[in-house]
C-alpha cells in the first residue's frame, strides 16, 4: 500500500463500530510489561516528497553488489542461475492466488512441489520430505521439536560449528520451551562430541559453518548409542561429491535451499529443507504433497499430512508452520532438473577447485594462514594479521566481497570466511588474493 487511505472521520467511525474510543485502546489486551514503554524517535512529521528524499539519500549510501566480486560465504552463496530456471519457474502453470488448498486449481504447482520433495529425498538419502519451510534456521528449529517429541527428552547437543544465526534461533526457542542446549566444541574446525547421555538430539552441519567436512557416520553412531537422534543441516550442492547424510545414519536432514536456483535477495526469502525417516512422518512440520489418482485413473496431486493446528485439533498439532516458500521450492525443483546428477557433481568439483586455489594462494600471504587442517568444500577460514572486520571493509572498497568475519566466535577475531562458487574464475581468485595482500600489508 503506497498510502494510508483512511481519514480521521473514517477512523472514528470504525472505532465507534467496534466500541472503543482510540486506536491505543485496541492494544489494551497486551500486558503492560510486554509493550515498548517508550516513544519511537521518529522525528517530526514529513511530507511525502520529504520522506522520498530522505529514503533516496539513504539508498545512495549502499554499495551496489553488482560492482563487487563475491567471495562471501556463511550460509548464502553467489551461484549461477540459468535463464531457463527463471523462465520455467515463472510459468502460469505454477501460479496460484493463494496456497494450494484447492488441488483442482493447483495441479501445476503441486506437481512441481512433489518433484521437489522427491529430489530432496534423493539428495538427503531420507524416506520422506516436506514441501519446504521458511529457511534453514526454521528447519533446524522444527527438527529439534521433532527429536524432543520422538524421544521425550529436552536436552539438545548443538555443534559450535553450526551457523551462529541458527544458534540464536534455537536459544530463543529454548527460552520459551525450556530446552537445555549444550554446545559441543569445534576448536579444531570439526565437532567434538562429548557426553551425550540424556540427549534428545545432536545437531551438526555438513559441511559446517567453517566449511569443514564433519564425520557424520561417527556422530550418528555416538548419538544412537545415547538414544538420541542425529540432526544434520546439510548443503544440498555438496552431495554431488559427498555421501548423503541419510546414508551415513542421520535421522533428520535439514538445509537451506537458497543455493538451489534462488538469488541472494538481500537475505531472503529463502527456502527451508526438511526430510526424515518414514517413522517420523506424523511429527513433521508444515505440509507434504502426495500423489494419487482421480476417478478416471489419471494422476493427481493433493496436500496431505498437514499436521498443523489449522487442520487438526490444536493439542495434536506438531507445528504452527502455516505455509512454505512455494515459489522458492518450485525454483529449486526446476534448477535441480536443469542441473541433473552429472551437473551437480561438476558444479561441486568446480567449487572445490576454485576454493582450494584461493586457500593455497591466501595461505602464502605474509601473516596469513588457513586456520583449520580439516578438508573443506566451498569455503575456508582464513586467519589474517589484525582485525578481520577491518580487512573485509578495505577489501570491499577494492571491489571484493568476502567474509563474514568470525568475531562472534571467541578467539577468532582475526579470522574470516572465504568462499568460491562456480561463478568465479581463476583470474578473479588470483586478483582477489592479490588485493587482500595489499589490504593486510
Amino acid at each position: 500500500m503506497d498510502y494510508t487511505p483512511h481519514t480521521e472521520q473514517d477512523i472514528a467511525e470504525m472505532l465507534g463500530t467496534i466500541g472503543v474510543d482510540t486506536i491505543e485502546d485496541l492494544f489494551a489486551p497486551i500486558p503492560a510489561n510486554l509493550r515498548l514503554g517508550r516513544k519511537l524517535r521518529l522525528g517530526d512529521p514529513k511530507s511525502e516528497s520529504e520522506v522520498y528524499d530522505q529514503l533516496y539519500g539513504l539508498a545512495a549510501l549502499n554499495t551496489a553488489t553488482d560492482r563487487l566480486t563475491c567471495f562471501a560465504g556463511g550460509g548464502a552463496y553467489d551461484h549461477y542461475i540459468p535463464a531457463a530456471v527463471r523462465a520455467c519457474a515463472g510459468r502460469s502453470e505454477f501460479m496460484t492466488s493463494y496456497t494450494p488448498y484447492q488441488p483442482e486449481l493447483s495441479q501445476g504447482v503441486l506437481g512441481a512441489v512433489f518433484d521437489f520433495q522427491s529430489m530432496i529425498c534423493e539428495l538427503t538419502g531420507m524416506e520422506i520430505s516436506g514441501s519446504g519451510l521458511y529457511d534453514g534456521a526454521a528447519a533446524v528449529n522444527e527438527a529439534v521439536h521433532l527429536a524432543s517429541a520422538a524421544t521425550g527428552r529436552d536436552k539438545v547437543v548443538v555443534s559450535q560449528a553450526i551457523n551462529p544465526n541458527y544458534r540464536k534461533v534455537l536459544d530463543s526457542l529454548g527460552a520459551s520451551l525450556e530446552y537445555e542446549f549444550v554446545t559441543a566444541p569445534a576448536d579444531g574446525g570439526v565437532t567434538e562430541l562429548g557426553d551425550l547421555s540424556g540427549a534428545a538430539a545432536v545437531v551438526i552441519s555438513q559441511p559446517n559453518f567453517f566449511g569443514c567436512i564433519e564425520d557424520v557416520r561417527s556422530a550418528a553412531d555416538q548419538a544412537h548409542a545415547a538414544g538420541a537422534l542425529l540432526i544434520v543441516h546439510f548443503d544440498p550442492l555438496s552431495v554431488g561429491l559427498l555421501e548423503s547424510p541419510g546414508s551415513l545414519g542421520a535421522d533428520v536432514v535439514v538445509g537451506e535451499g537458497q543455493s538451489l536456483g534462488n538469488d541472494l535477495n538481500y537475505g531472503g526469502p529463502y527456502l527451508g529443507i526438511f526430510a526424515t525417516r518414514l517413522e517420523h512422518a506424523r511429527r513433521m512440520p508444515g505440509r507434504i504433497v502426495g500423489k494419487t489418482v482421480d476417478v478416471h485413473g489419471k494422476p493427481g496431486y493433493v496436500l496431505t499430512l498437514q499436521t498443523r493446528e489449522q487442520h487438526i485439533r490444536r493439542e495434536r498439532a506438531t507445528s504452527n508452520v502455516c505455509t512454505d516458500q512455494t515459489l522458492m521450492a518450485v525454483t529449486a525443483s526446476v534448477y535441480l532438473s536443469w542441473l541433473g546428477p552429472k551437473g551437480l557433481r561438476e558444479l561441486g568439483e568446480r567449487c572445490v577447485s576454485l576454493t582450494h586455489l584461493a586457500a593455497d594462494l591466501a595461505g602464502e600471504l605474509p601473516g596469513c594462514r588457513i586456520r583449520f587442517e580439516s578438508p573443506f568444500f566451498r569455503e575456508f577460514v582464513l586467519e589474517v594479521p589484525g582485525n578481520a572486520a577491518e580487512a573485509l571493509s578495505k577489501l570491499a572498497a577494492a571491489g571484493y566481497l568476502a567474509g563474514p568475519s568470525l568475531e562472534m566466535f571467541p578467539g577468532m577475531e582475526n579470522c574470516l570466511l572465504v568462499a568460491a562458487t562456480e561463478r568465479r574464475t581463476v583470474a578473479q581468485v588470483e586478483q582477489m588474493v592479490k588485493s587482500l595482500g595489499q589490504v593486510i600489508a
